[in-house]
């Protein structure tokens, strides 16, 4: 599986960006995709994620302002960030799980969004 992330860019605080995640190769399996984010000096952080059913999960830091949405016949997935604040600012990163069929680890290559004060 190959994921591409992209849509980050430079905003100013309380703007909003798009983050679009495409995944190709060996799609079928997939059941969930998720996005993290990390920040510089610190760990990567789970920030949502969505089923293929629809069911998302948000984290308490960014529940409210982001919303996962996918499109199953595109195998993408878009992560739209609102109200952005500047401890936003990370690396973002989109990840799949195709557990049990598949029990490796796949990234994207990341996105940097900056949010600036």
């Amino acid at each position: 599986v190959q994921l591409q992330a992209s849509g980050g860019g430079l905003v100013q605080a309380g703007g909003s960006l798009r983050l679009s995640c495409v995944a190709s190769g060996s799609t079928s399996s997939i059941h969930t995709f998720a996005w993290y984010r990390q920040a510089p000096g610190k760990q990567r952080e789970l920030i949502a994620t969505i089923e293929r059913g629809g069911t998302t999960i948000y984290a308490d830091s960014v529940k409210g302002r982001f919303t996962l949405s996918g499109d199953n016949a595109k195998n993408t997935v878009y992560l739209q960030m609102n109200k952005l604040k500047p401890e936003d600012t990370a690396v973002y990163y989109c990840n799949v799980d195709l557990r049990p069929t598949d029990w490796n680890d796949y990234w994207g290559q990341g996105t940097l969004v900056t949010v600036s004060s």
